[in-house]
């Protein structure tokens, strides 16, 4: 049996369909961003530009620094919420009870995080998504829909204020007697020697080492990883709660209601956010972890909000797509990428990490920067293929079967 996967313009009755365009979309950038951390060391591909490189290989870096860091978790991020949102009302309107149907979801997202994390690789989010995806049912579920962009702005401004005030004293620090500077700098070049440290750890077990010895350099990744929570977890939350708000009003399912905000978000927001991340770049191109000062910490801060307000007009952009007869169908290829979504993305490490990994083909540090999108578009287009022909036979992805299997306690039929 046979389906039609493509895409009519967004109307009320395309609207999962739409959202799931939309993380098809999101996917492919996920893996733009992510494929510096399967190709070389994870931490590296947090510093920004690489100041060793040099012609294409710049160029493309500078280009996807610019352009995709940064800007496609934040849309994915929204898109999370988004499905909150969707969970939440059709609970309401079937009459069923949510939390505890919403806290098993949560509950099994966490444990394949975890193993992801640990087994395959440990850039993981689905760990960050449980934690406040639980924080958001617990503590959200029943705020009113006017307070929701109110409350993901909120969220979202309090790391990037703790992150402004931590630069501020850094720069105090730097501004106090020898004594106490000396002992400020001491700490923060050991803080970067240990960055250093943990950079050549992960050459070492991704590179060169076994299995064994990559799964135990990922799990003290992944704990290191899991300390950024504290700063981007608000963040994430927010950003949550935007994008549930975009479910709760109906502006995903009724874009044409909302036709000023989608024209504010493609005309406005993507100059407005472009700004924010070439005025960082300009700022400091390349952050340092062993830095600590007002100019490092208004770059960082201005590439995460600029990053979000890109995703927001990424996001409009790609409505507006979806809402022409022709460029719609096109786009609407993408839909069944998206309704496979967690499987695509850990089968996104799985490749990765067996090609690039030194327990697999042993190609780490052998794929020139500029040459990386190329490789990304072909295993995504691989992706999208097998996606066509996956959900033309069977009902859900398998990770979204195990999943779904997990949340109802019964196991959901799968062939069509």
């Amino acid at each position: 049996m046979t389906q039609d996967h493509t895409l009519a313009p967004v109307g009320a009755n395309d609207r999962i369909q739409a959202l799931d365009a939309l993380r098809g979309f999101a996917l492919l950038g996920i893996l733009l961003m992510n494929i510096e951390a399967f190709v070389g060391p994870l931490m590296n591909s947090m510093t920004g530009l690489d100041p060793s490189l040099q012609g294409a290989d710049r160029t493309m870096d500078a280009a996807i620094y610019l352009l995709v860091q940064g800007k496609f978790f934040p849309l994915f991020s929204m898109l999370f919420g988004m499905g909150f949102a969707v969970m939440l009302m059709r609970a309401d309107a079937a009459g069923r009870p949510f939390l505890g149907l919403y806290l098993r979801r949560i509950g099994t997202l966490l444990v394949l995080g975890l193993a992801h994390a640990v087994l395959l690789w440990p850039g993981d989010i689905l760990v960050t998504y449980a934690l406040m995806g639980l924080l958001l049912g617990l503590c959200f579920r029943g705020t009113p829909q006017s307070r929701l962009p109110k409350w993901g702005v909120a969220l979202m401004l309090l790391p990037v204020g703790l992150t402004l005030l931590m630069g501020l004293l850094g720069s105090a620090m730097q501004a106090m007697p020898e004594e106490a500077r000396a002992g400020f700098e001491q700490a923060m070049a050991a803080q970067g020697a240990q960055i250093d440290a943990q950079v050549e750890a992960q050459r070492l077990a991704y590179g060169s080492g076994s299995y064994a010895e990559a799964t135990a350099q990922r799990a003290s990744d992944f704990l290191s990883m899991l300390g950024f929570i504290f700063i981007f977890g608000a963040f994430i939350l927010g950003l949550f709660l935007v994008g549930a708000w975009f479910t709760r009003s109906g502006a995903i399912a009724r874009p044409e209601q909302h036709a000023r905000l989608f024209w504010r978000l493609r005309w406005v927001a993507l100059p407005v956010g472009l700004a924010m991340v070439l005025v960082s770049y300009w700022m400091l191109p390349t952050m340092d972890f062993g830095r600590l000062d007002l100019t490092a910490s208004t770059a960082q801060s201005l590439q995460m909000l600029g990053g979000a307000v890109m995703a927001l007009a990424y996001l409009a952009w790609f409505v507006r797509g979806l809402q022409s007869p022709v460029l719609g169908r096109w786009l609407g290829l993408l839909a069944p990428a998206g309704r496979m979504a967690l499987t695509n993305y850990l089968m996104q490490s799985l490749v990765c990490t067996t090609i690039f990994y030194g327990y697999g083909l042993g190609y780490f540090e052998q794929l020139p920067r500029a040459w990386q999108p190329l490789f990304v578009l072909t295993l995504f287009g691989l992706q999208v293929a097998l996606s066509h022909w996956w959900l033309a036979r069977f009902r859900f992805g398998p990770m979204e079967w195990l999943w779904r299997a997990a949340t109802y306690l019964q196991l959901p039929p799968m062939r069509r």
